[in-house]
This record gives structure tokens, sequence and C-alpha cells, in this order.
């Protein structure tokens, strides 16, 4: 009884600030490298990580649901927490690559972001969790690679400035070649518009079921619409890619940003304005 009253006093503050703290290593990192920092980096973001899981199980637990069906701030931590995963296991391949200075701030928002929309349960469309499951991890895991993809293209364009002026690896920031850039932002892209586009037919899917329910999705719902207009820009951003050279990195680096800045600024933003909508 006891470690499940500790295990329900986790907050969402409590990995907040662990990830705050990794990041301000992170940052010191810049200055100097030096082992210690990077052993208390990944310490807190590890612990961080920890906490962030055990509030997701504890809700799931409350709840009876699973976290990505929960509700809509279960929904963003889940992203969250896929995007400090993969930082962690990179940062372990990678001892010295600073990659902790672009992705953690967007760990940052995401999660505090989830102070300010829907954190009940909302139980829709019963009978169909399996559609509802699929529907969710797909556009998780497709957003993921779309975050993962807007982090590369900042790394790309930084690298791009700092040989361009000739800065190298000076400093005690260390990244990955442009040639090495360009191929992960190429593939993030690559593997994230099919997930998208899956989670788009599945979700097309649940909108038809709901139609025959007391509860029928609306085809205005404006995050319906807002991820329709991002599932093409991402369209025209994977078109492109099939057709450009591969020397064009600088380019597909812009335009990643620019079509993964437009999502996660319409995900945020929607959620936050706490628009009337069957998501949220």
């Amino acid at each position: 009884m006891l470690g499940e009253i500790n295990l329900e006093k986790v907050g969402i503050s409590c990995f907040f600030l662990s990830y705050l703290v990794a990041f301000a290593f992170e940052v010191t990192r810049l200055i100097k490298k030096s082992r210690t920092s990077r052993a208390l980096m990944l310490l807190f973001a590890v612990a961080g990580l920890c906490a962030h899981t055990i509030f997701l199980l504890v809700r799931s637990r409350a709840a009876d649901l699973p976290p990505l069906v929960g509700s809509q701030l279960d929904w963003m931590l889940v992203l969250a927490w896929l995007m400090v995963l993969f930082f962690l296991v990179y940062s372990l391949l990678d001892e010295s690559s600073a990659l902790g200075i672009f992705f953690l701030p967007l760990v940052l928002l995401i999660v505090g972001s989830t102070y300010f929309v829907g954190q009940e349960p909302r139980a829709v469309m019963e009978g169909q969790h399996s559609l509802k499951m699929a529907h969710a991890a797909l556009l998780v895991f497709g957003i993921s690679g779309v975050v993962i993809g807007f982090v590369i293209g900042l790394m790309y364009l930084v690298q791009h400035r700092r040989l361009k002026r000739k800065h190298g690896q000076a400093g005690g920031l260390s990244m990955p070649s442009l040639a090495k850039l360009a191929r992960w932002n190429r593939l993030s892209v690559m593997l994230s518009f099919p997930l998208l586009t899956a989670g788009m037919l599945t979700g097309v899917g649940l909108g038809l079921y709901s139609q025959r329910t007391p509860e029928p999705v609306q085809l205005l719902d404006p995050v319906i619409l807002s991820y329709g207009v991002v599932w093409l820009v991402m369209a025209v951003l994977f078109g492109w890619l099939l057709r450009a050279k591969p020397t064009a990195g600088k380019q597909v680096a812009w335009l990643t940003i620019w079509g993964s800045g437009f999502l996660l600024l319409t995900m945020i933003g929607l959620q936050v304005l706490n628009m009337d909508s069957w998501h949220s």
C-alpha cells in the first residue's frame, strides 16, 4: 500500500523538472565537454523517464484505459516519452553529440503544454478499442518521426552554418556530418509520412463508424481539419523528396522544419486553446 501511495504522488512536475535539469547540464557541455556533466545529464534524463513512465502507468490503471486513448494529456505525454527514449538511446550510442540542446526544449514544450489540455478520459465509440488504439498509435509514431525530422533539420542548418564559417567541431558542441544528417532527415520524413497516412485512414474509419453512434464525429472538427492540412503539407514534402537530388540537403532541412513546425504548432496550439473537438 505504501508503494502505491508513493507512486500516485508522482506528478508531471517531477519529470518536467528532471528534464529541465538534464537540459541545464547539456547546456554546460557547450562551454566545456565534461564526463561529469554528461553523466549528470543522463542521470536526470533517466530519472525523468522513470517518473514519466510511472505517471502514465498510474493514470492508465486508474482510468482502465491505455495511455494512447485515455485523454489528450496522456496521448501528448506518450509522444514526449517516445522523444525522450529516442534521445537517451542516441546519447548512449554517441557520447560526444549534444542532441539534448535541440531535443530537450521540445520535450519540455510538449510536457509543459499538457498543463493546459484536457485531462479527463473520454469514453467514446465503445467496442472500437482496437481501431482507436491503431489510430492513436500510428499518429503518435508518425508525429514522433516528424519531430525527430524537425530536430535533425535544425541540426543540419546549424552544422551547415558552422562549417561555412569554418568553425567545424569547435567548442563543446559536436554533431554528425552533413551527409549523415541529410540521410537521417530524409529517412524521418519517408518513415513518418506513411505512418501519418495510415493514422489518417484509420481516423476516417472511426469517423464513419461514429455516424452510427449517439456522438458522431463532425467533419468540420477543427483538429481533423488542421491535421488534414498538415497531412497535405507532409504529402507535398514526401513527393518532393522522392524527386529531389541527394545533394539538396539544405532545402530538405528547411522544408522539414517548416512542415514539422506547422504540425507542432497545430497539435499543441489547438489543444491549449481548448477548442471544441472530439479529440479534446
